[in-house]
């Protein structure tokens, strides 16, 4: 499997690769058999010599069986900033010495193995729709993507020429919005805001599923952290944590909060043990 498939992950700055290298930690315990490559700044250095806290990652992400690929930034000048540098995600889509590639978004945790989307028919996107959005839009946190010269053209015009509200999402809307697969978000896209929510017809898209906070963790494969305007869990203060945690419901069901919480004090942990004690490679 590991010449033609590979997951895909974009760091933009220190704190994205040390989630990077946490998500390349999940996939090899959950046993990926796929190859990994981790986009990065070219301006980083990758030298052994070199004892930085970046190079350190850099070098536990080889450790962890990426390929390290040196890119310069994809950068936007206009627009929020929160995305300005978004676009380099879409380079998953000249990554041509494989067959299909997995992007992943590092703001999020993998809780199980994801390789069987690497065998599903052939199409030039598949991604999961933004289920949490009103109108039909695909979410570009998780994508299978068959890369190609022809579609990196296409992506790359449309970052030269984008309107200033355009970001990741909007361009892979622009060009597949009605033409991608979709992969179902239960149980490849869901939001820890989900555990918050009062009424969760949209994740659950049929009125006769029953909600249930333990079951839909423990189906998940990939979890997004989405909690504005709580903070990203590598931010998040214990304050921002407790007052951003869902309520029990009735009758003392903590379902909700307790899934939540195990979302973020597992992110925590692992930060600490990945990224905080990095071995002497």
């Amino acid at each position: 499997m590991k010449s033609d498939f590979a997951y895909c992950l974009y760091v933009t700055d220190p704190h994205y690769l040390c989630n990077a290298v946490m998500m390349l930690e999940s996939l090899e315990r959950v046993g990926t058999r796929a190859s990994r490559v981790l986009l990065h700044p070219d301006t980083w250095s990758t030298q052994e010599s070199t004892s930085t806290p970046t190079s350190k990652l850099l070098a536990e992400a080889q450790h962890l069986g990426a390929t390290l690929q040196p890119i310069q930034l994809q950068h936007s000048t206009t627009g929020e900033p929160t995305w300005a540098d978004s676009y380099t995600k879409l380079l998953a889509f000249n990554q041509t010495q494989f067959k299909r590639v997995i992007s992943l978004d590092t703001d999020a945790t993998v809780l199980q193995s994801l390789d069987e989307l690497f065998l599903s028919p052939s199409t030039p996107v598949a991604a999961p729709i933004a289920y949490w959005l009103k109108d039909r839009t695909l979410s570009s946190q998780l994508m299978l993507i068959e890369p190609s010269d022809v579609e990196f053209l296409k992506i790359m015009d449309q970052i030269q020429h984008h309107k200033d509200t355009d970001f990741d999402m909007e361009i892979v809307n622009n060009l597949y919005g009605e033409t991608a697969t979709i992969i179902p978000h239960r149980p490849y896209d869901l939001l820890t805001g989900e555990f918050k929510a009062e009424n969760h017809t949209l994740y659950l898209g049929d009125g006769k599923r029953t909600w249930n906070a333990t079951r839909e963790l423990q189906n998940a494969k990939f979890v997004h952290f989405s909690d504005w305007p709580i903070p990203k869990p590598w931010i998040a203060s214990e304050d921002d944590i407790q007052s951003g945690k869902p309520p029990c419901r009735s009758d003392d069901d903590c379902r909700d909060q307790d899934a939540w919480l195990w979302m973020y004090r597992d992110f925590s942990l692992r930060k600490r043990r990945i990224c905080d004690q990095i071995p002497e490679r």
